[in-house]
């Protein structure tokens, strides 16, 4: 501390297939490394790529119930939620058809790959997940895939944590994801630059936010093959494969890191106009941007710049 103001302290390691970054404003010493012990918690929950996590534990059931970390149970009713008001736009259950795709060894440890049961198929039966207490059992067939949504809730974890061990303020960037909660480090409070894809190193925007979340899911990033074949990790569940869509980029300002992450899936499957009008109608806002580099905002964007 320094005079009445907090010091802030950030950390920045690889995590969840890239990188994160957490910024403490106050708070103990140890902030940062208990927070970070959350965020790897949760890679070990979630990760597909790793075999004694309760994600794959789950998607190699059968059905059967499985005991599970109350972190997972919180992820598994994330999901339930973002499945109901994209209208089914997002769904966690589409792994075998990513896997059939060609995404199935991490992109950064290669000797790690998924795996799935002969019974396993997309789209699955989100809505026979049944959650009692810290059990939870699919219907047979029936996989998840944190993806995004495990990116945003941990990043929502982290912040939740940094506040209740008497942190001021906090952001966790989470592989992209950013959540924001409690006091920013200077008066302009928090500033966040929205990357554009098509020019390295420049930002298409910078928004500020109070507190709250910004995600964003580009199809530019997590790509395998060549020419026709070429695909990414964004899937259509009405096509079997990768999503086609002029939208290059989605991003969406939300509540929270989660639900963010759902409202972006509908992006690329919907008709950019018509995606834009109905997020305000959510409680969010967002932006896309196409092939051309043009950013189409929703009338709300601007109450964050």
């Amino acid at each position: 501390m320094t005079g009445t103001e907090p010091v802030a302290k950030m950390r920045r390691e690889p995590h969840m297939g890239g990188h994160s970054t957490i910024t403490v404003v106050g708070g103990a010493s140890s902030a940062l490394d208990s927070c970070f012990a959350l965020a790897h918690r949760c890679e070990r929950l979630w990760s597909r790529f790793l075999p004694t996590s309760d994600i794959t534990r789950l998607n190699w059931a059968e059905g059967d119930a499985v005991d599970v970390d109350p972190l997972t149970v919180r992820l598994a009713t994330a999901m339930l939620a973002g499945f109901a008001r994209t209208g089914g736009d997002f769904d966690p259950t589409l792994l075998p058809e990513l896997l059939e795709a060609g995404y199935v060894n991490s992109r950064v440890d290669p000797e790690r790959s998924t795996s799935l049961p002969d019974s396993a198929r997309a789209p699955g039966e989100i809505g026979g997940m049944l959650i009692e207490g810290d059990s939870i059992a699919l219907p047979r067939g029936t996989t998840l895939d944190p993806g995004g949504i495990g990116k945003g809730l941990t990043a929502d974890l982290i912040c939740e944590l940094a506040l209740a061990e008497g942190a001021w303020g906090v952001m966790a960037e989470i592989g992209g994801d950013v959540v924001v909660a409690g006091e920013a480090p200077g008066a302009q409070g928090w500033r966040i630059g929205l990357e554009d894809p098509h020019a390295d190193g420049e930002y298409a925007a910078i928004i500020r936010l109070g507190a709250g979340a910004i995600a964003t899911s580009s199809q530019l990033k997590r790509r395998w093959g060549s020419g026709p074949g070429e695909r990414h990790h964004l899937m259509d569940a009405s096509t079997g494969t990768s999503a086609v869509s002029d939208a290059h980029t989605v991003s969406v300002i939300a509540a929270y890191g989660w639900y963010a992450e759902t409202l972006t899936k509908p992006g690329f499957l919907r008709p950019t106009p018509d995606y834009l009008s109905w997020l305000p109608s959510v409680g969010a806002a967002g932006c896309v941007i196409d092939r051309d580099g043009a950013l189409h905002a929703s009338p709300n964007w601007q109450d964050y710049a």
